[in-house]
């Protein structure tokens, strides 16, 4: 099924190509070559559309797999929070298999008092419901998290393997730079690019002349360093190729970038929590003393949440928070927040970490349904979501998140990338390397930051909004609200492309 999904959507690809660019000749980003897959167009420095297809569970290079259930449960209505965690840790303590399974646990049909959180603090456990007949309440009061999947630590240097890169570009796309000394590394290392962020782009990007009100931060060196995880695939003299391109370009003049090995011993994998309705007890619409974030997930990757949906919760359906990696959210429903409607609130499906893909999800009431929080490092992708009764914007909300496309995002409320200025303590340019693509919305905001890259909106469907600071440089846009163009799916058809390259 899947397959065939894949081949129709590569069509309506190669629909689009021949009578949509093609008969737009002033298409500077992307092309159809002779054999059917993209060619991406360089800008004068070298810049082209990353690839954003390796994104999700084992970067889309396996599905989700279906685990054996091992134990079942049934609700008491006295202990179930115990018993269902009780269910884990014994699980916990089973040796996982080659695939890196330990087993599932089947929650039987039913409602399943939950007075505090359930923990997986272990690889392997799949938390599986039989659809929505299967119903988790966050009972009681206090802000918390109903399910939390979290390892422990944080990625952590490996000593003496830190190593400069030497090119004095390294454009947005590129999957391959040169490095000073390629000795101590080897195919299938994992490593770290690290980009400083400087007083000089501070200065250039002036994010150092917030219009200060009450609590305004201005950025500080230092406080802006971006690292992205990734893994060598080649190597050839000190040139190395790594698995996921650059989404943000590196410049000698803003310190380069350097790369080193890293560990992260703590950080699970192959968690799944699947097939459930899980709400939160409330007192009234505005009422905050009560459930969260119905999953929420951190020192995790290859991970899923796959068909769950959440009511009544304060701020999330699924959270993925900074040590995130790798892993699919899909088909999963946000309905019916309660909380105030106002800042830190009703994130439907908030992403901070990385290589992450939310697909096929819907939010109703929310204020920043698809979204992503500060120094977010991609590629990470939100694919055919839709958002209804939105109270907010859609879009990266803060501080510069790197590399993410919004792919078929509906919305009867707005998408904003842009300068968001003295907003929240200081929030500023909202992100770089941001792609709308084939999306619908009330309003859109689109905005290039100063230097450091450009965001794109290709297809949308919109009026098009000023912002809420003017005189920005505006984004890239093409094919602006041509109703005529069936506009395909960028993630779908980098994902084909790369598929038939592996093959």
């Amino acid at each position: 099924m899947m397959r065939e999904k894949l081949l129709s959507l590569s069509l309506l690809c190669l629909t689009f190509f021949v009578n949509g660019f093609a008969q737009e000749p002033q298409s500077n980003l992307i092309k159809l070559s002779k054999d059917g897959r993209l060619t991406y167009l360089p800008n004068a420095k070298g810049d082209i559309i990353p690839d954003f297809s390796a994104v999700g569970y084992h970067q889309n290079n396996k599905q989700i797999p279906q685990v054996k259930v091992l134990k079942e449960l049934v609700p008491n209505g006295t202990n179930d929070q115990h018993q269902i965690q009780e269910a884990i840790n014994e699980l916990a303590k089973l040796p996982m298999n080659k695939d890196g399974f330990r087993g599932a646990i089947l929650l039987k049909k039913g409602t399943y008092k939950i007075p505090g959180s359930i923990h997986i603090t272990t690889s392997g456990i799949i938390l599986r419901g039989e659809g929505t007949a299967t119903k988790l309440i966050a009972t009681g009061t206090g802000q918390r998290k109903l399910i939390s999947v979290n390892g422990t630590g944080k990625p952590k240097e490996v000593p003496h393997t830190r190593v400069q890169i030497t090119d004095a570009y390294v454009p947005v796309g590129a999957k391959s730079f040169t490095i000073s000394k390629a000795e101590s590394f080897k195919e299938g290392d994992d490593i770290m690019i690290f980009r400083p962020g400087t007083t000089k782009w501070i200065q250039d990007i002036k994010m150092d002349q917030i219009d200060a009100r009450d609590g305004t931060v201005q950025w500080k060196a230092g406080e802006y360093d971006l690292y992205f995880e990734r893994k060598i695939v080649a190597i050839k003299d000190n040139q190395i190729t790594i698995d996921n391109p650059v989404v943000m370009a590196m410049e000698i003049q803003y310190g380069g970038g350097e790369i080193y090995k890293y560990t992260f011993e703590g950080r699970i994998s192959e968690v799944g929590i699947e097939n459930m309705l899980l709400e939160s007890a409330y007192q009234s619409d505005t009422d905050e003393n009560h459930g969260w974030d119905a999953v929420w997930m951190n020192r995790v990757e290859n991970a899923w949440v796959s068909n769950v949906t959440s009511k009544y919760f304060g701020y999330s359906c699924v959270n993925l928070a900074t040590y995130s990696r790798q892993v699919t959210v899909q088909n999963c429903t946000s309905l019916a927040p309660k909380s105030k409607v106002e800042g830190g609130r009703r994130y439907s499906f908030n992403n901070d970490g990385q290589l992450n893909l939310v697909r096929d999800c819907l939010a109703d009431e929310g204020r920043h349904d698809y979204v992503t929080g500060a120094k977010v490092a991609g590629p990470n992708v939100f694919y055919n979501c839709k958002a209804t009764n939105a109270k907010a914007d859609i879009g990266p909300h803060h501080r510069w998140a790197v590399g993410t496309l919004y792919d078929n995002i509906i919305t009867d409320g707005d998408i904003n990338v842009q300068d968001r200025g003295n907003w929240g303590t200081g929030h500023g340019w909202a992100g770089v390397t941001q792609m709308l693509w084939n999306c619908k919305a009330k309003k859109v905001t689109l905005q290039n930051p100063y230097v450091s890259g450009n965001n794109y909106a290709i297809g949308v469907i919109a009026t098009k909004s000023e912002g809420r600071l003017k005189n920005r440089p505006d984004g890239i846009w093409e094919g602006f609200n041509k109703k005529e163009l069936r506009v395909p799916s960028l993630y779908i058809k980098q994902l084909v492309d790369r598929k038939k390259t592996n093959n």
